[in-house]
């Protein structure tokens, strides 16, 4: 039995994963539930994962993976997966090469599952458009079930301005090219037609504001014609 808070927190960092791919930050968690001090966040995490319901992913920050949701949201899980009855339900984690074997699976699966070829960009930095970065010759082999539909490509990150969302330096994000994205998410972002960056984008009135995942990094504020979108963040790579 979970208390609100408990159930309030679990829901919001199961829907963040499942839109984003990575964990939500301890300011974004306190944000959602409206509490004053990050202690109270470690505490319910605390009681979440002597639940049974999450758990921490040793040496990875803001590394948490649902393990299971309470069982009132069963029916509603099943009908989310109702598209795929053989994939099994398992944790939200952001996905990539991360050295483990993963369990086999079914024949029908391999075809779906074939990598699948992105153009790889250069490092992500301050003066040039993002197609300026693009080396034709480059290119990387991505997990189809690390993409959805439309138009993707691969981006190496230079820098840590965004290491507290698990985006460190040396890092290949999988970026979905559109032009708008939803508040809160982490975006290519266009400024001033000669400047790219990697941030989480927030629209507050008649402003943008480009926010890192750094606390020794600045939050920037743009007039609305100043930002253009280039993407959104739908999946990492990463080498050990």
């Amino acid at each position: 039995m979970l208390t609100r808070k408990q159930h309030e927190l679990l829901m919001f960092i199961d829907r963040h994963l499942r839109e984003t791919g990575f964990s939500p930050s301890f300011e974004e968690m306190k944000g959602a539930l409206s509490l004053k001090s990050k202690s109270g966040i470690h505490r319910l995490i605390t009681a979440l994962e002597e639940r049974g319901f999450l758990r921490r992913r040793a040496h990875r920050a803001r590394a948490l993976e649902v393990i299971r949701l309470p069982e009132s949201l069963a029916p509603r899980a099943a009908r989310a997966t109702a598209k795929s009855p053989e994939a099994p339900l398992g944790p939200n984690v952001i996905r990539g090469p991360f050295g483990t074997h993963a369990p086999a699976r079914p024949a029908a699966d391999a075809q779906d599952n074939a990598p699948i070829t992105l153009p790889l960009y250069g490092r992500i930095a301050a003066g040039l458009p993002i197609e300026a970065l693009r080396d034709n010759g480059a290119s990387v082999d991505v997990p189809a079930s690390l993409i959805g539909s439309g138009d993707h490509y691969a981006l190496e990150v230079a820098g840590d301005s965004m290491i507290d969302a698990g985006i460190l330096d040396g890092d290949t994000v999988i970026i979905h090219r559109a032009e708008t994205a939803e508040n809160g998410s982490i975006v290519v972002a266009l400024v001033d037609e000669n400047e790219v960056t990697l941030k989480r984008i927030r629209r507050r009135g008649n402003s943008i504001a480009l926010e890192p995942a750094n606390q020794r990094h600045e939050t920037r504020i743009f007039g609305p014609d100043r930002v253009k979108v280039q993407g959104r963040l739908v999946g990492l790579l990463r080498r050990y």
